[in-house]
């Protein structure tokens, strides 16, 4: 089945640049509901930028490896003898059977279909029964690798081509957020919730602070809301605000400090308050469903304080999450009515949602600049 083109004709008069933020409208319904616009997300959106995976604790040693998803290929990570971290499609050359069903550590990736074993930097080393096989060379069948990066100890990887180091794409984070330093933060757990929504309206939520005091009034008092400001850069934005002077979950002897929360370019999320690191992952499912991976780091994971700080912290996520779920999914049963195509923007609360919307214009409108020049279709 091909992604044709044509099929996306229509569309090109959406593709143009929005008017400014306080005359425009919002992208069209059909963008989170039609099965062809989903098909279009993995080719060119998640097919074209880094895909934050993981982090490099999870194979810190040589031969341990854990296992993702790139806009719907699966990957496989692994550390080689040699030090170094790679990238491969979780796909035997054989047949297409899988590499690895989980995480683990080996001196070998072996197929689990049929036991094609491939060295850790991705040779074939071993085929089993192939004695009467002619004309193959075991040079042509190595893994095919895939492009990585690492940021912070946190691990991207991306189809090819590379679309250019990952530093270029979080400039100025780590600079901003200092003295606080991620690549320090040590992971606790990981909670992976299905919503019922497309991915795009799971990242306009996380995108304004908005519908806050009337989805979350329990975080609502968390922050100090006169002051909620949103940034916006490049690849990037950034909502922050001060924490409020009342004792909370995160400034347990009443310090001020603040939250920082980035999206960045195109569905990865990260929330940073003092001691903790938070990762939200939206993985695309279907038009109409999304896979949301958070990873939670913090800089005390050992102590009495920090391991009830990690329980209430994770209790507490989970109600908000469940808050977001339900509006979600609530919002995808609205942009599907009859009564909805296009909306609007408040210009001091939505600015992250306007530019996450640019940016996936550009990302269409790049896509069938690039086809038509092609002159052939795109396989999905």
């Amino acid at each position: 089945m091909t992604l044709d083109v044509a099929r996306f004709l229509d569309i090109e008069p959406v593709l143009a640049h929005a008017n400014p933020v306080e005359r425009a409208e919002t992208i069209p319904s059909a963008w989170y509901w039609e099965e062809r616009f989903h098909r279009l997300d993995s080719e060119a959106v998640l097919g074209t930028t880094w895909q934050a995976v993981g982090d490099v604790a999870q194979a810190a040693e040589a031969g341990a490896y854990f296992l993702a998803e790139v806009a719907g290929d699966p990957v496989i990570v692994v550390r080689g003898d040699d030090g170094h971290l790679r990238a491969f499609y979780n796909v035997c050359r054989h047949r297409g059977g899988p590499l690895a069903t989980c995480a683990g550590r080996g001196k070998v990736l072996k197929c689990r279909y049929h036991g094609w074993t491939y060295r850790l930097d991705g040779s074939l080393r071993g085929v089993p029964h192939w004695d009467r096989v002619e004309l193959f060379d075991k040079g042509d069948y190595g893994l095919i690798p895939l492009p990585l990066d690492v940021w912070e100890g946190l691990v991207f990887v991306a189809l090819p081509p590379a679309p250019g180091p990952v530093a270029t794409v979080v400039e100025g984070i780590a600079e901003r957020i200092a003295p606080i330093r991620l690549a320090d933060m040590t992971f606790a757990h990981e909670v992976v919730y299905d919503v019922g929504s497309n991915w795009k309206v799971y990242v306009d939520n996380y995108l304004e602070g908005y519908h806050v005091p009337h989805v979350h009034p329990d975080l609502f008092k968390l922050y100090d809301f006169q002051s909620y400001v949103t940034e916006t850069l490049p690849t990037y934005s950034l909502q922050h605000s001060p924490l409020s002077n009342e004792d909370n979950l995160y400034t347990p002897d009443s310090g001020r400090g603040e939250a920082f929360y980035y999206w960045i370019w195109p569905n990865l999320m990260l929330n940073i308050l003092p001691g903790r690191l938070q990762t939200n992952v939206v993985l695309p499912i279907g038009p109409d469903r999304c896979r949301v991976i958070f990873r939670y780091y913090y800089a005390d994971t050992t102590s009495e304080r920090a391991r009830r700080l990690i329980r209430e912290d994770a209790d507490y996520a989970d109600r908000v999450q469940q808050e977001d779920i339900e509006i979600c999914e609530r919002v995808q049963r609205g942009l599907g009515s009859r009564a909805f195509d296009r909306g609007r923007y408040s210009v001091k609360f939505e600015a992250g949602v306007y530019q996450f919307h640019e940016l996936v214009r550009d990302a269409y409108r790049g896509w069938m600049t690039r086809q038509n020049g092609a002159g052939a279709r795109s396989p999905t």
